[in-house]
């Protein structure tokens, strides 16, 4: 799946360093997850939360901001135990060695960031074989999992065994489609009944239940091990959170250490999302409500079509219906607007983010300033 083309704002480009793009109010970007800020405003938001936290500070990941915000989500998901980790990568990695105690086969969705973005780390650092399930697809069934394990096991003479299995949810190369809550559950009790150990890629598990109405809590608990991003909407600028049972947990930091993880200060990372972590769900709740109402107004204003990804989160299909030069249109809305807006792709669909930065304006704004931007293009 090739990536999906978007507008960079001037600040983000090769040669134009890093102007504060974002520093207005009424900045809304339709692009990412969450919030994009610029490495100023990163520096206050830092500033400003180690006034208000004296005790920030942490050496190797004990202690400060770092242990607080493991408390935090071990609390959140209901696990024994939480680790921060820098980087969703070696979270995702070190949790499937750990489940797969010594067998080699991970069953992972085909689309899955495990199995399409991590460079073949199971494979080459790990010696885990992927088996992609499902190809294409953004889910699987209980009954696409034992097909794939049956041809499997019926057709390989020495037999490695079945480490673990791997769900991502939401999907990233599915546009955000949410991995249904049903096959979750049969999918969990087939792996407790046949002691296989199952690994929740929750990088963006906020937003999957923001829009499926399904708690944090209640998705981790069909799991073993749950990763959740700490950047994607979290505020920081890197950084992972991996929970599980402590006698999971416990064997992390010293596979952190032997893999080139363990660094020693993190605060920088840990804090912005401690500091929103607790008002997260209510401020996609909002978003997601917000956004809802906004896709109304843009349907109904007759030059703009906008639907939902099936089984989707907060990324929706725009197309402008009436003709335009795209490219003047999103220069339009960055330059004058402060509107960060992604490029058509080959079928004339603009991939649209919903994200808190829909809070920065009011829906009738919002509408005001596209339909100016495509007049300002018309072709």
């Amino acid at each position: 799946m090739a990536t999906i083309p978007f507008l960079l704002p001037t600040s983000l480009s090769a040669s134009g360093g890093f102007a504060d793009y974002a520093k207005k109010e009424e900045s809304i970007n339709f692009v990412t997850d969450g919030a994009m800020t610029s490495p100023l405003e990163y520096a206050r938001e830092l500033q400003a939360i180690a006034e208000k936290y004296p005790d920030t500070s942490d050496a190797y990941a004990k202690g400060g901001a770092v242990s607080r915000l493991e408390a935090e989500f071990a609390k959140l998901t209901g696990k024994q135990k939480a680790i921060f980790m820098p980087s969703g990568t070696m979270a995702n990695n070190l949790a499937l060695r750990v489940l797969s105690e010594g067998k080699s086969k991970i069953f992972v969705q085909e689309t899955s960031h495990l199995y399409r973005d991590e460079a073949d780390a199971a494979q080459t650092v790990h010696s885990k074989r992927l088996v992609p399930v499902a190809p294409g697809k953004g889910e699987f069934s209980l009954a696409d999992l034992k097909e794939s394990i049956t041809y499997h096991q019926k057709g390989e003479v020495f037999q490695s065994g079945i480490g673990a299995i791997s769900i991502e949810n939401p999907v990233r190369r599915a546009d955000g489609q949410v991995f249904s809550l049903e096959e979750i559950r049969k999918i969990s009790g087939y792996c407790r009944e046949n002691g296989i150990k199952l690994h929740l890629d929750g990088a963006r598990l906020h937003l999957a239940s923001a829009y499926s109405g399904v708690p944090i809590r209640e998705y981790s608990s069909y799991f073993d091990t749950v990763y959740i991003s700490l950047y994607k909407y979290l505020g920081s600028k890197g950084g992972a959170i991996l929970a599980g049972d402590a006698a999971v947990i416990d064997q992390m930091p010293h596979l952190i250490k032997v893999f080139g993880g363990n660094i020693y200060q993190n605060w920088p990372y840990a804090a912005v999302a401690l500091d929103k972590i607790g008002n997260i769900e209510s401020l996609l709740q909002k978003s997601r409500a917000k956004g809802d109402q906004l896709m109304a107004l843009m349907n109904a204003s007759g030059n703009m079509k906008i639907s939902p990804v099936q089984n989707g989160s907060n990324v929706f299909n725009l197309q402008i219906t009436s003709p335009v030069n795209y490219e003047k249109f999103a220069a339009y809305l960055k330059e004058k607007e402060q509107i960060q807006l992604r490029m058509p792709d080959s079928q004339g669909v603009i991939k649209f983010f919903v994200n808190e930065t829909i809070l920065r304006r009011s829906n009738e704004a919002i509408l005001a300033v596209l339909k100016k931007a495509i007049g300002s293009a018309m072709a």
